[in-house]
């Protein structure tokens, strides 16, 4: 995932001046609205990234992501979740990725309507982002975001995108993984084909009310699980679920609570979040320099009469050059 910090500026408009990690996180909903809005009108400066380095070590909140297609029900999953947290009287985060459009770029960020809470609840945070061109099901600012939310929020719950088989990138954002499938949609065959099994933690049917169909899918995932490596540090469960009507949940709950006390042993949790800030380096370098590597392809010029793979090897060789790397 590419990391914010490291893109340049979007902005000719001086921003106002960052706040402290502290008042953010003693400054209520808006304060930390402003902080989320820097994380793109800061982009590229040093007191950004010292910031964020900042929300890094201060963790405190277990991060859940949800993924899964488009109306599999995350949304309503959402809510069921926010509302167990609430009443456990644990403070929650929630970053709700939607699609954009290829064409304008914007998007409708539906997923803050479907998601209900109340407005004067001071423990509880929204934040709607568009995915722009990102295909992995998740925004170039919600690394960001969650690591902002992680040092504030007891919990912090990022639900993605929802474009099937590319929803990868969640893995590398979250500390426990819930992969969302619906029955009678061949989600599982295609999930098969995906490899997308080596990335939940806890797989959750939804509209279990439907029966069998349900009992059928469920089963196919089970009988998925088993061919993917591993399954035998943690066997990922497979739960039913009528979030709409309440059932299942609690199996849920205790899914991810079990998970979460998995990861606080043997350091899993640590080696998991170095792994992910790894993965961030090496993301956002590559998108940083990528689009340097763009813009600096556009001034060179090559041979009219060359054809595409003549003028992609000319380019390559001339940035190779300028990086001092003649290979």
């Amino acid at each position: 995932m590419p990391v914010p910090m490291t893109m340049p500026m979007t902005t000719s408009m001086t921003p106002p001046p960052l706040a402290s990690l502290a008042a953010i996180a003693g400054g209520g909903k808006r304060a930390l609205a402003q902080a989320l809005a820097a994380i793109e009108t800061h982009a590229g400066e040093p007191a950004l990234a010292a910031l964020l380095d900042e929300a890094c070590r201060a963790a405190r909140g277990h991060v859940l992501g949800l993924t899964g297609p488009p109306g599999v029900g995350k949304s309503t999953l959402t809510n069921a979740l926010l509302r167990q947290w609430r009443g456990n009287g644990e403070t929650v985060g929630v970053i709700a990725v939607d699609p954009s459009s290829k064409r304008t770029g914007g998007a409708l960020l539906g997923d803050r309507a479907r998601i209900i809470t109340d407005p004067d609840d001071k423990g509880v945070f929204v934040r709607s982002m568009a995915a722009r061109d990102r295909l992995g099901g998740l925004s170039d600012q919600t690394v960001a975001a969650m690591v902002m939310m992680r040092a504030i929020y007891d919990r912090v719950l990022v639900e993605s995108v929802g474009i099937g088989q590319s929803e990868t990138d969640i893995a590398f954002a979250v500390d426990t993984v819930v992969l969302c499938i619906q029955p009678g949609s061949g989600d599982a065959l295609q999930f098969m084909k995906a490899g997308a099994m080596e990335v939940p933690d806890i797989v959750a049917v939804t509209k279990a009310d439907m029966g069998l169909p349900a009992q059928r899918a469920a089963n196919d995932v089970k009988g998925a699980l088993t061919l993917f490596a591993g399954q035998e540090d943690w066997p990922a469960p497979v739960v039913l679920v009528a979030a709409s009507r309440g059932d299942g949940l609690d199996e849920l709950k205790d899914a991810i609570e079990r998970h979460r006390a998995h990861l606080g042993t043997a350091g899993r949790l640590a080696k998991r979040r170095a792994a992910q800030e790894a993965a961030w380096v090496e993301e956002g370098t590559r998108a940083h320099f990528g689009s340097v590597g763009l813009a600096a392809a556009a001034a060179i010029a090559t041979g009219a009469a060359q054809g595409p793979f003549g003028r992609e090897l000319a380019i390559a060789q001339a940035l190779k050059a300028r990086l001092g790397d003649g290979r």
